[in-house]
């Protein structure tokens, strides 16, 4: 039996369409992008379609677009690179950010600035008076993610970049889990006080290895990478042309499929939030405005990576938190953020759908968790 794949949130399938796009970038296209011969010309001319094609996605200007190898390349750019010219001050991070917004932010805590942990409510939402006493301290800069990896649960950006512009600072979202499940518009963010937005290739059926910072022109960051200066002099280094052609394909499919998908999938979400009630679930952000394809959720009682194991046997692959901090034994920060006791934390388990997820595989899934969980019963009460 195929193992049923719902852990699109850690990495998409690339699409056949995309993977099509890339195959030549591999062989007989060899060209660098920086050079002058027509091989060169060849590949400067399929990052230019790239770069127009991934603007597009979120309403961007094309000089906007800087490629990176990825999310967390991204996010590292900004947060030090912009740090990096600002000299010292305050730094506030929303205390349910990926990895690699926090742990930048604790680097730079080694270096006299001063880091807030912005707190969320029970569902995963920025608190409001925690933000405006956050903002009264005049940070310099500020992080909040567009949608929340583990728990989707998205977070009102707009609103908290028009806080921050007013409190002086340059605001950031990584918005690399949003981009081909909700529409993503940098130019009504940026109208609003976002400077700089995070996007990731392999989170809507592109390649890993690429990714996007979307940068305010009028924002001088220092690059991370000195070299040749490709990238507007921001990310130095030979481009990998097949991945950002890979890049651009997936913005292009997935901007042209996402009202239908979106809708797709939230009916797949019902379905399955319906099914885990029913076996008494508790579902983290439940209340909140969430993703469309994705539930984090426990079954008091029963730990996570056992759960993660027994169901993987049945044939269903999902994941224990985030695939990026999967090494950590402890319980998600995010959770531990929202207020969920560690034990039913340790317990949580992330299902995020995709494209090729269907009905007969949702159902098929509450009847494998079922069980599990029966069968899991029974063995505690045989051991006592």
């Amino acid at each position: 039996m195929a193992t049923v794949y719902f852990d699109h949130n850690a990495t998409t399938p690339v699409d056949p369409s995309v993977l099509q796009a890339m195959l030549p970038w591999f062989s007989e296209r060899c060209g660098n992008a920086s050079s002058l011969h027509e091989y060169g010309r060849e590949a400067r001319r399929a990052i230019d379609e790239a770069r127009e094609k991934v603007a597009a996605a979120v309403g961007a200007h094309t000089t906007e677009v800087v490629f990176t190898s990825g999310g967390s390349e991204a996010n590292n750019m900004f947060i030090k690179g912009a740090a990096a010219l600002l000299g010292q001050g305050t730094l506030a991070v929303s205390a349910v950010e990926h990895p690699s917004v926090i742990r930048p932010a604790e680097r730079l805590a080694r270096r006299r600035w001063q880091v807030q942990r912005l707190a969320v409510d029970g569902e995963g939402r920025i608190d409001a008076e925690a933000y405006r006493r956050t903002m009264s301290l005049r940070p310099k800069l500020v992080s909040v993610m567009l949608a929340n990896n583990e728990t989707g649960v998205l977070q009102n950006v707009a609103a908290l970049a028009e806080a921050a512009r007013e409190a002086g600072a340059l605001f950031h979202t990584d918005g690399v889990q949003a981009l081909g499940k909700i529409p993503v518009d940098f130019r009504a963010l940026n109208a609003r006080g976002v400077n700089a937005l995070t996007l990731s290739a392999h989170k809507l059926g592109g390649p890993k290895g690429a990714g996007a910072l979307v940068l305010d022109k009028r924002v001088e960051i220092e690059p991370l990478l000195a070299g040749g200066g490709q990238e507007r002099d921001l990310r130095s280094g030979t481009e990998n042309v097949a991945a950002i052609v890979g890049f651009g394909a997936a913005c292009e499919l997935a901007t042209r499929q996402l009202a239908e998908r979106a809708a797709r999938l939230f009916a797949l979400r019902q379905r399955l939030e319906a099914g885990l009630r029913a076996s008494g679930a508790a579902l983290f952000g439940g209340d909140a405005e969430r993703l469309p394809n994705t539930v984090c959720f426990a079954i008091a009682g029963f730990d996570g990576g056992t759960l993660i194991a027994h169901l993987d046997r049945a044939g269903y692959a999902l994941a224990s938190g985030a695939a990026c901090s999967s090494a950590n034994p402890g319980p998600s920060h995010v959770l531990t953020a929202m207020g969920v006791a560690d034990d039913l934390a340790r317990g949580a388990l992330r299902l995020s759908l995709g494209a090729g997820n269907t009905q007969a595989q949702v159902d098929g899934f509450i009847a494998a968790l079922r069980g599990t969980v029966a069968r899991l019963q029974r063995l505690t009460a045989l051991a006592v």
